[in-house]
């Protein structure tokens, strides 16, 4: 078994100490963060963001039409998205709409900002 070990001279214990401190002061904000972001990872669910953020809001049957796929999958994703806190519904007569909730815009925002500039220096990230 290999184990890692450090090379430097000295820690910065202060240094260390504040980074801690810093890291537990943002806990609550670093996991929300967090969760937003794992959920809008995924391409599709990022689509339904990114129309949601266009058009305000859609029914389940329209992300079905956009995104040629059938409505029990966009349910999921929606689903999963609602349970994650980043979208919210609405029912109007018998549809419901999914809209983005604003705490969730102010994050996602510049990722979709991003889309509008076509950055052309871009490149993609294959994993």
């Amino acid at each position: 078994m290999k184990v890692n070990v450090c090379i430097r001279a000295f820690a910065d214990i202060k240094q260390i100490n504040s980074c801690k401190i810093k890291l537990e002061s943002k806990k609550q904000v670093i996991s929300n963060i967090s969760g937003i972001l794992g959920l809008a990872g995924n391409e599709v669910r990022f689509k339904i963001l990114y129309l949601l953020y266009e058009e305000n809001n859609l029914c389940v049957c329209d992300l079905s039409d956009i995104l040629n796929m059938n409505i029990s999958a966009i349910s999921q994703h929606l689903r999963k998205l609602k349970d994650g806190n980043i979208v919210d519904v609405r029912k109007e007569g018998q549809t419901y709409f999914y809209y983005l909730k604003e705490d969730s815009l102010l994050l996602l925002k510049p990722f979709f900002e991003f889309i509008y500039s076509e950055n052309k220096n871009f490149k993609s990230v294959t994993l």
